[in-house]
């Protein structure tokens, strides 16, 4: 029987251990791929497939040139592949039969460390999941810095899912128990959209050889993994780490544990209809909270405050010391111009330490870790004239590794190569066997000049040129022409070219083995050195991340400080009492984007006792999304720390905000915009407490009147009784607007408009009290719809309107009820005689104004009417 040749087997052997990733397989100077995986990566990556002999058939193959790998990679990783790299491990001419092969690295979603493959302002977040089906662990590291982060939650699976959001993942590990939930997973998907890799318990091994990785790797291992489920997960992060990677994870070695509590809960939900990261329509950066917040100088400060963003504090004293930090910054503006002056001067310090870690670091990474360094001590200087004491104490405890810059200086050259492998990183004067290596060069390159112009004087042809290339080496090139000039037996003939020949001397062969001897040993020995000088400094990398960590944060606060001064950002008073009271609050993203025109800024006031429920009624577009919204991103920004968009503000820690939204449905799941509308608003009433915030904006529209109706009333009620959240509710039912009189803490707001010239003009004022209508008609006339369709729509209105209020004015007044006719009856029957009381109510509702009216005054009106009739015939 036919078999594969002894290298296609190499491949298949190898490919088995790897079957859900590409192979990249290591010919020559390309990566082949065969089988299934060429198929594929054909299509993905747009290349050529072809295919060659395997011995027992022909095999599908393509390939990418071994130099420009990474951009195919980079494609297959944006993409939600992973990549194995298979290197030859062997040098050829020793080997023999095949080539002996290894995987060397894994590329995945959630290991990517490659600079070109990562976002400079976001993490690169690898999650793993693990529960016990009573509670659930969560740890999440990110290779290109070096964080690490576990928790460990109660509750159902939704609020695991709600944890993994806010890291957004790039790729997510889970235990067999979740990896075999599919509901799990395909929600968390349709959340996510990331890479989901299954761990059998196979792969994760037993409890006692976690927790003996996890103390090797982290100094706190045993105070932080107290228990199993923490085991699991954080040993399940490192051991996949481990598996992929295949070197050195020095930079991993601090873990935080945090419990969840501690910050103020924002589920998906929340997180995209407030727009905190990305925006709503189209999910850019541009136009969301961080957009506007992000005022940093550095990336990782940058990175920062995002992770402020993803997680709110809810601790008073932690919130005002942040508050602190950027009122010193507003109170001293030179000062913080000069600090951020200083920080455009620092590299990413965190991926730098994770890359020298890592060992893919380059000289001139090195070199930007010196320039950071170097630039730090001023700016302690600026800290330490600052007047507040968290912030001199910063400048003073922080640690700028002044003995790593000195290396690196006197290592260095301060402009290297991007390649470590070819010379010139060393600076002149680190190692006196390197200079003695250079100095031949330089000499028997000087030799070589002289050389030419030796030859061309004892020849005479002026056009002899002395060459190198790396095929031949050193020769002596004449023309065809000149080559009559030549004394008889002078040269040694080496290449003929078409217009030309090439010699050698034994005196030209001799400098030359001298020169690429001395040049081969003087690289081979600058790479040895580059990579003792980057070890050394690998060794402070706890030192680097510390610095790092208190850089990151000094950039967000400065950030923060930046924004409110720009912008006339108030310090809000943070009450433990449930009261929120803003005056002239403003929405702080739709004020930057629109400076040319004056923001409407709008007062809220809630308090437990008699302002739970802000009933909101008015028109479409009249701004009511909008208001809802600049409350709870006032509440978000107050909670980070920052100032707030506003003339004053005083605002209650909120442990959740809770939002439903916008109309949208869930095709994958098989959700209709009504069920998702209800989901939504089941998880505010199943999980909101007295300290949330709940926003519900138009609750209720998504099925028929009454059925819409009759939940936003129940919806209200149970809020007002069960729940106590503060509750912004907008609606379009007017008709719940009669709650404030049943309901203590429900309290009446509109959205002002008026009518001028037939058309609606929107004043963006709320104010107390009820809207008395929609006009959504008007808005619709807005919106550019046909003048047809807007005038018919009108008429339509009119008889609609006049239908409803007389059928209802029948069936309440009940004044006519139906009587059947006899079957004998040949005699009309006589009228009943009306009493003074019913011909009261009937004159009464002859002259009301129909037309004027809203749909509930003409209930009312009907309601009272009928009171009367029944009391007069009582």
């Amino acid at each position: 029987m036919a078999k594969y040749t002894p290298m296609m087997e190499q491949y298949l052997s190898i490919k088995a251990e790897y079957p859900d990733a590409f192979l990249f397989f290591r010919l020559g100077d390309f990566y082949e791929m065969f089988f299934e995986d060429a198929i594929k990566a054909a299509e993905e990556l747009e290349i050529t497939l072809t295919s060659r002999d395997g011995g027992k058939e022909r095999v599908p193959m393509c390939g990418v040139p071994y130099h420009s790998a990474e951009a195919y990679i980079e494609r297959l990783i944006e993409k939600g592949y992973k990549v194995a790299i298979c290197e030859q491990v062997e040098d050829p001419k020793a080997a023999k039969g095949v080539v002996k092969r290894e995987v060397v690295r894994v590329i995945t979603p959630g290991t990517v460390i490659e600079e070109k493959m990562l976002a400079d302002k976001e993490n690169n977040f690898l999650v793993a999941l693990a529960t016990d089906g009573r509670a659930h662990a969560l740890a999440a590291g990110d290779l290109s810095t070096g964080e690490w982060y576990v928790t460990q939650l109660e509750g159902t699976l939704d609020r695991l899912m709600d944890e993994t959001s806010a890291y957004r993942p790039k790729e997510v590990l889970l235990d067999p128990a979740l990896a075999g939930n599919r509901h799990f997973q395909k929600r968390l998907s349709m959340r996510l959209g990331c890479l989901f890799t299954p761990m059998s318990e196979e792969k994760l091994g037993a409890t006692g050889e976690l927790e003996a990785a996890l103390a090797q790797q982290f100094p706190s291992a045993k105070e932080v993994f107290t228990t199993a489920l923490l085991v699991r997960a954080g040993g399940m992060l490192l051991r996949y780490l481990q598996d992929t990677q295949k070197r050195s994870l020095r930079h991993l070695n601090r873990v935080r544990r945090y419990d969840a509590r501690q910050f103020m809960i924002l589920d998906e939900a929340a997180r995209r209809n407030l727009e905190l990261t990305a925006t709503l329509k189209d999910g850019r950066r541009q136009g969301s909270l961080l957009w506007l917040l992000d005022q940093t100088a550095t990336a990782m400060g940058s990175r920062m405050l995002r992770q402020w963003l993803d997680k709110p504090l809810v601790n008073k004293e932690a919130i005002e010391e942040r508050q602190d930090a950027v009122q010193a910054f507003l109170d001293d503006l030179l000062l913080l111009e000069e600090v951020r002056e200083r920080l455009k001067e620092v590299y990413d310090l965190e991926r730098l330490a994770a890359r020298i870690a890592y060992g893919s670091a380059n000289a001139r990474d090195l070199q930007a870790l010196r320039r950071s360094l170097e630039a730090l001590p001023a700016l302690q200087q600026v800290l330490a004239r600052m007047d507040c004491p968290p912030l001199r104490m910063m400048g003073e405890h922080m640690d700028v590794c002044p003995d790593v810059a000195e290396l690196i200086a006197k290592a260095i050259e301060d402009d290297p190569p991007v390649s470590v492998k070819e010379g010139g990183l060393i600076r002149e004067g680190y190692h006196p066997y390197l200079d003695r290596l250079r100095t031949a060069q330089r000499e028997g390159k000087n030799w070589i000049t002289q050389l030419e112009r030796r030859e061309r004087e004892a020849t005479g042809i002026k056009s002899l040129k002395v060459g190198y290339n790396k095929v031949f080496g050193y020769y002596i090139e004449v023309t065809k022409a000149n080559l009559r000039h030549l004394p008889e037996g002078r040269y040694v003939r080496k290449q003929t070219l078409a217009n030309a020949e090439r010699f050698i001397t034994p005196e030209l062969k001799e400098k030359e083995q001298l020169i690429l001897e001395a040049e081969e040993k003087s690289v081979e020995l600058e790479y040895q050195l580059f990579t003792e000088v980057r070890e050394q400094v690998a060794r402070q990398i706890p030192r680097l991340q510390t610095l790092a960590e208190q850089v990151a944060r000094l950039d967000a606060l400065q950030s923060l400080a930046a924004v409110a001064d720009r912008y006339r950002y108030v310090r809000p008073v943070i009450r433990t009492d449930g009261r929120l009271r803003i005056e002239a609050g403003r929405h702080p993203v739709v004020e930057a984007a629109n400076r040319e025109e004056p923001f409407v800024a709008n007062d809220t006031e809630m308090n437990p006792e008699d302002r739970q429920i802000l009933l909101i009624t008015g028109p479409n577009m009249a701004g009511k999304s909008t208001y809802m919204r600049q409350v709870a991103l006032i509440t978000v920004m107050a909670q980070i720390g920052s100032f707030v968009p506003a003339k004053r503000a005083e605002i209650p820690i909120v442990d959740r905000i809770f939002t439903r939204i916008g109309a949208a449905d869930d095709l994958v799941g098989g959700r209709s915009t009504f069920m998702v509308e209800m989901a939504e608003t089941c998880q505010a009433l199943t999980q909101a407490t007295k300290q949330s915030l709940i926003l519900l904006d138009e609750v209720g529209r998504g099925t028929s009147t009454y059925d819409g109706m009759s939940l936003a009333h129940a919806i209200v009620e149970y809020i007002h009784d069960h729940v106590g959240a503060k509750t912004l509710f907008s609606t379009h039912y007017h008709e719940l607007t009669r709650l404030e009189e049943t309901l203590p803490r429900v309290v009446n707001v509109h959205a002002r408009c008026v009518e001028k010239d037939g058309k609606v003009v929107f004043l963006h004022r709320i104010e107390p009290g009820r809207a008395d209508r929609s006009y959504g008609i008007q808005v619709a006339e807005l919106a550019g719809l046909p003048k047809e369709v807007i005038q018919r729509a009108k008429v339509i209105l009119d008889e609609l309107e006049g239908q409803a209020e007389t059928a209802a004015a029948v069936q309440q007044l009940e004044l006519f009820p139906a009587v059947p006719e006899p079957e004998a009856q040949t005699e009309k029957a006589p009228e009943p005689a009306l009493g003074e009381t019913e011909r009261e109510v009937l004159k009464e509702l002859a002259e009301w104004d129909l037309m004027g009216s809203t749909p509930l005054d003409a209930m009312q009106l009907i309601h009272r009417l009928q009171q009367r009739l029944k009391s007069s015939r009582v």
